[in-house]
């Protein structure tokens, strides 16, 4: 794994191998922030990444700038990781290890970029979740953009505030933003 972009640009990181993740990989992750790059100035943004395993999201957008991170996953030896790669690259990256739909029902904050990376096993109703949970909560502003990491077997582009989708190898990424209403409501 490594760090795309930015100040730490090139920087290999290695994670444990015992971690139970399926991290994004170098050419998906590069893909991402480049139609991310396309929207924001990352310095500055307020950042929610959910199921963040590695880290590997949170790192890149520290590396880019951005300084008000949030991490939640629910496995400790992951949070362990990112908080120990977060301390080593002075990286302020806030992690919570919660499980992440109890995370969503309790935040009051809201967020520039909102990016989750469920396990690709999860369930339709489960993806539609996440997304139903962010919006009924109000976690993200009005000019920010949520991004779900999902597979070709998950759809979510008839849900609420569905703006496009990309797909890069195996992994689709689904971006929703506030002021763009689903086509097929």
């Amino acid at each position: 794994m490594r760090i795309i972009s930015g100040k730490y640009k090139g920087r290999r990181i290695f994670p444990p191998k015992n971690l139970p993740v399926r991290p994004t990989t170098d050419m998906s992750k590069e893909a991402l922030f480049n139609v991310l790059n396309n929207h924001f100035d990352f310095e500055g943004l307020k950042i929610l990444d959910l199921f963040s395993g590695t880290g590997n999201i949170s790192f890149e957008f520290a590396s880019r700038g951005s300084e008000n991170i949030t991490s939640v996953d629910a496995d400790f030896g992951c949070m362990k990781f990112i908080k120990q790669v977060a301390e080593e690259y002075d990286f302020n990256i806030a992690t919570m290890r919660s499980d992440v739909f109890k995370f969503l029902e309790k935040n009051t904050n809201s967020y520039d970029i909102i990016f989750a990376d469920p396990p690709y096993a999860l369930d339709q109703k489960t993806f539609e979740n996440i997304v139903t949970l962010v919006f009924k909560q109000e976690l993200l502003r009005e000019d920010g953009m949520m991004v779900i990491e999902h597979s070709k077997y998950t759809k979510l582009d008839h849900m609420i505030h569905f703006s496009f989708k990309k797909s890069y190898g195996g992994s689709i990424f689904s971006f929703f933003e506030i002021n763009k209403e689903s086509v097929l409501d």
